[in-house]
């Protein structure tokens, strides 16, 4: 635990005063309670039960004191809370590469498998969109918290010739950032135009206004969204898979990576001949990397599942240097509330 205002703690001194001036009030009202009571006021006094009892709402009361003190000089401590990150892009591969059955039943159905079970492990308030790419890209699911139709979303993709890792990237940023669309478009990168219906208007529509000034944030730093990439990151046409990157990590965007695939790859069935489907880690590390995220592997569905539930533990928790200044505040609050209610209870006065 640190504190914020850590000159506060000097209050702490007063606490030994007020324990000497307790004890000294004690001894005075000894004194006249031997002058004046009577001899069976004194015997009851001097009965065990009852003065133990007397000291109980004096010391909770100190301790009241002590929590508010510490209190003032706000204290803060490593907790973990809710993340704040609560639209999530998920970019899946849809290549024909997506067919090798180095992981059963395939690359593509664990990967499907996988997403679902993300999605409906989501708290109710994470808005999560879907992002299919394979020579070009396009936004499937508009960011929901519809979770039957994220479902609907995953079950009806289908896959398509070439792979365009950086497309995919670009229009999940796109999806992020719909005001940015014609600064996010693939084209501009050597990909494929954005399709209509990204954001909700074309990109033939002359903007309202000028596009403001774009300031870089340092890479990781935009807590409000991330994007969680699925391939097996064999880009074969499209923008450079690190340049689309690059474009996330100066929005501050985090691209998670999950590559999913043989170290060695695997033969795929394609219209009828077997083609050898290559499986390239480096890509997705790098582009992880470059964002400040994490790269994940998996070779099987059992595998894929465990890596979206430590996605999900990502997004969910996070662990942050908090101030808990009104958790000590209410600490003292009831202490005192205590103090005073034991002494009414056993006294019938506070005091």
């Amino acid at each position: 635990m640190s504190f914020l205002w850590p000159q506060a703690l000097w209050l702490l001194l007063v606490v030994p005063l007020l324990v000497g001036f307790y004890l000294l009030l004690l001894r005075r009202r000894k004194q006249a309670a031997l002058r004046f009571a009577s001899l069976g006021l004194i015997r009851e006094a001097m009965t065990g039960g009852a003065r133990l009892r007397r000291h109980v709402p004096p010391f909770v009361f100190l301790l009241a004191m002590i929590a508010l003190i510490v209190a003032i000089a706000r204290p803060t401590a490593v907790i973990t809370l809710p993340s704040e990150q609560r639209t999530i892009v998920l970019a899946l591969d849809v290549s024909l590469s997506m067919r090798a059955a180095d992981v059963e039943p395939s690359r593509l159905a664990a990967a499907r498998e996988a997403a679902k079970a993300f999605v409906m492990e989501q708290p109710d308030d994470v808005r999560v969109g879907i992002v299919a790419f394979a020579g070009s890209a396009s936004l499937v699911q508009s960011p929901t918290r519809d979770r039957k139709d994220l479902v609907a979303a995953i079950e009806q993709l289908e896959l398509q010739r070439h792979t365009a890792i950086g497309s995919g990237i670009i229009v999940a940023l796109a999806t992020l950032f719909p005001d940015e669309r014609a600064e996010l478009d693939p084209a501009k990168y050597g990909g494929r135009s954005l399709r209509d219906g990204v954001g909700g208007r074309s990109l033939d529509e002359q903007p309202a206004a000028e596009a403001k000034e774009f300031k870089p944030v340092p890479p990781g730093s935009n807590r409000s969204a991330a994007i969680i990439l699925l391939t097996d990151g064999r880009r074969t046409t499209g923008p450079d898979p690190l340049e689309a990157a690059k474009l996330a990590a100066d929005r501050g965007v985090k691209v998670y990576t999950v590559g999913f695939g043989s170290a060695a790859g695997a033969m795929a069935d394609i219209d009828g001949m077997s083609i050898f489907m290559r499986f390239d880690e480096e890509s997705l590390k790098a582009i992880a990397a470059l964002t400040a995220a994490d790269y994940f592997h998996a070779t099987s569905a059992t595998d894929l599942k465990k890596v979206y539930e430590a996605l999900n533990a990502r997004y969910v928790l996070e662990r942050r240097d908090t101030e808990v200044s009104a958790l000590l505040s209410a600490l003292a609050a009831v202490l005192a509330v205590a103090a005073a209610g034991l002494s009414l209870l056993w006294f019938t006065r506070i005091a």
